[in-house]
């Protein structure tokens, strides 16, 4: 049940500001924000989660850089400030507070216990991938006592109770997460739960995932396995140069090519086939399919055809972001406008929280 008379439904997103969005940030997600937003059925709101980017403790000056990146480029692909609702998470300082409060009905056993966690955590340390059969104590001791100068922070550990109150603060009916972070949000069912029961209250609903109305665009890397990604080094950039884009692609991992007609596709050639159905036209894969199939195909013609696909699809984009960075007096309105709304939402909530929990003025 929303907070207000408003009878839309309310989806929210959030995305860490670690860097640039690329090519599977677009098709995967903000492409379908912008379509959602422009469809008007949703209340959306959308933020650039700076609090949990300090979970790594970037550079403050690359920070900032980084999420007036996000920012013009969530404008750029489409997101209006006018319809829907663009904010900062540290500019709701109502999230912090919640963030503590409901800590307090949080178990470090079940964080511990989180996929996301224990896979970081062991990164931090330098500490190998577990054995198969280890179960949770065994990582917890190998975590907690490892031998090393490194450590491993509880920005780290208390990750899913800050989602969860990016995602209860704004009363949020729906939340488009991927397959890594499908647990942290059943967490926030959890916690929402157990709120609900300790206080013998009916306050918050549970959250479900977002599918869009079909299937994940699941984007691949152009390395040759798994999907697109920063850190896999294997992804375009929304500002990559047009020569940029040209050489990556050119680059892009394939095989030696079909022997016998109809023959299966490796991995490789069948992610680029992927990439091309994402971003070119029907004939254009009716004809590369055909060539592989009656093995005259070459794979220079297909990568060369996909990067004019990608470069049509994302100078566009480009030019508006180089545009809207340059404007800090707009970048400015916008996150005011943002900030002002994020708050009226979270203030509303933060202080029922409070007197649900005892928490009043005399």
């Amino acid at each position: 049940m929303n907070m207000d008379n408003n009878s839309k439904k309310i989806v929210l997103s959030g995305i860490r500001p670690t860097g640039q969005l690329h090519l599977g940030n677009y098709l995967g997600a903000l492409s379908n924000f912008v379509k959602m937003q422009n469809e008007g059925k949703y209340d959306s709101y959308y933020f650039i989660a700076d609090l949990h980017a300090l979970t790594t403790n970037p550079d403050p000056k690359e920070l900032h850089t980084n999420v007036r990146h996000i920012l013009a480029e969530y404008l750029a692909a489409g997101l209006d400030p006018e319809k829907s609702t663009i904010f900062v998470q540290s500019d709701v300082p109502e999230v912090s507070e919640m963030y503590l409060l409901l800590n307090m009905h949080v178990g470090i056993g079940e964080l511990m216990r989180t996929a996301a966690f224990k896979d970081k955590a062991r990164k931090a340390l330098g500490i190998t991938a577990p054995n198969q059969g280890d179960d949770d104590e065994d990582v917890a001791k190998e975590i907690i006592g490892a031998s090393t100068n490194k450590r491993v922070n509880a920005g780290l550990l208390t990750y899913p109770t800050l989602m969860a109150v990016d995602i209860l603060i704004q009363r949020a009916d729906f939340v488009p997460v991927g397959k890594d972070q499908e647990q942290h949000l059943e967490l926030t069912r959890r916690f929402a739960r157990r709120f609900n029961s300790f206080y013998k209250t009916e306050y918050f609903t549970e959250p479900q995932n977002f599918n869009f109305g079909s299937a994940p665009v699941k984007v691949p890397g152009l390395d040759g396995s798994g999907k697109m990604g920063k850190s896999e080094g294997n992804c375009i950039y929304l500002v990559d140069e047009e020569k940029v884009i040209r050489k990556k692609v050119m680059r892009a991992v394939t095989d030696g090519g079909p022997t016998e007609p109809n023959q299966p596709m490796a991995e490789p050639v069948q992610n680029l086939f992927t990439i091309l159905k994402l971003v070119g036209t029907p004939d254009k894969v009716e004809y590369f399919t055909e060539a592989y199939n009656n093995c005259s195909i070459r794979y220079g013609d297909l990568k060369k055809e996909i990067a004019e696909d990608i470069v049509a699809m994302t100078t566009p984009i480009r030019e508006r972001i180089l545009d809207i960075e340059n404007d800090s007096a707009y970048l400015h309105r916008v996150l005011e406008m943002g900030a002002e709304r994020a708050r009226a939402r979270a203030s509303k909530t933060l202080a029922d929280v409070r007197e649900i929990m005892g928490i009043t003025k005399f």
